[in-house]
């Protein structure tokens, strides 16, 4: 997102359509409507510019061991001689790395991967993440169990 999207502050009906859209990704713009007390075309509206101005996507969220993704780990990550931010947005780039943060810390950085199975983990870190220039060190956390995984950030209040 860029700056001048985070300025940007929802009001209360663009919270409460991004809730809206949480508990049900599909809804219609007449049922959002008449949720909000807006017509269907100012809903329509406004759910467009959210996920033109990138302040929400709407996504089919599945648990990854479904689909074939059976291990997941978070990646602590080091970077020595460039800026973290480079090394940030070549993590981006790569498939199977789905959360990247900048932090403060331990780590420079926090990735989270997505892999078949071990070997493509270890693939995935050995041959593409300690590859890239400025990664000095990493340490890999595998989850062992998924115990929440909530997207209601939208239901925050104003």
């Amino acid at each position: 997102m860029g700056d001048e999207t985070r300025a940007r502050a929802l009001d209360n009906t663009d919270r409460s359509l991004i809730a809206l859209l949480q508990q049900d990704g599909r809804a219609s713009f007449t049922a959002l409507a008449k949720a909000v007390g807006l017509s269907e075309g100012a809903v329509r509206q406004r759910v467009q510019r959210l996920l033109r101005d990138d302040l929400m996507q709407i996504v089919a969220v599945t648990d990854p061991a479904n689909v074939d993704l059976t291990r997941q780990a978070m990646v602590g990550i080091n970077v020595d001689g460039v800026d973290p931010r480079e090394v940030a947005d070549k993590l981006s780039e790569l498939t199977n790395v789905h959360y990247v943060v900048l932090c403060a810390g331990r780590y420079d950085l926090l990735a989270e991967l997505v892999c078949r199975d071990d070997d493509h983990m270890l693939d995935v870190l050995g041959e593409e993440i300690r590859k890239i220039p400025g990664v000095s060190g990493t340490e890999l956390f595998v989850y062992l169990k998924l115990a929440k995984q909530n997207y209601s950030w939208g239901r925050l209040t104003a």
